[in-house]
């Protein structure tokens, strides 16, 4: 039987964040690549092919949310689930996120457990 670890694209521009999500990610099975801004997630998306996003929202280029919107306005990426990965909490932000389609709303400082298992969830396309 062959299987292929689901794929899981990190997307933040702090490099110590995007460490540690890649490497608990990682020791799950999980196949991470990294994007170090919203462009770069833009650019790189089509060929990773992620099962998953973990999205920062506060970056630099191209910020969260708008990722979120453009990745929810193309037919291709539309159903890859978001997690919104963001120190931003507050009850307008979680709202704006549903708004866009965002599958999971996880604030900073994270629980990595917590992230594990709903990434976990979503790649096998269970509810969170």
């Amino acid at each position: 039987m062959y299987f292929t670890a689901p794929r899981v694209l990190v997307v933040d521009d702090d490099a110590v964040i995007r460490q540690l999500v890649v490497v608990n990610l990682e020791l799950e099975g999980f196949e991470v690549h990294t994007a170090v801004d919203g462009a770069d997630c833009l650019e790189r998306v089509h060929e990773i092919a992620p099962h998953v996003i973990t999205l920062d929202i506060m970056m630099p280029r191209v910020n969260g949310w708008d990722v979120a919107a453009r990745l929810r306005d193309d037919p291709v990426t539309a159903d890859i689930k978001v997690i919104m990965l963001t120190a931003r909490a507050q009850e307008a932000d979680i709202k704006r996120g549903a708004r866009l389609g965002v599958d999971y709303y996880l604030t900073k400082p994270f629980d990595p457990d917590m992230l594990i298992g709903v990434v976990s969830r979503l790649a096998a396309g269970q509810p969170v």
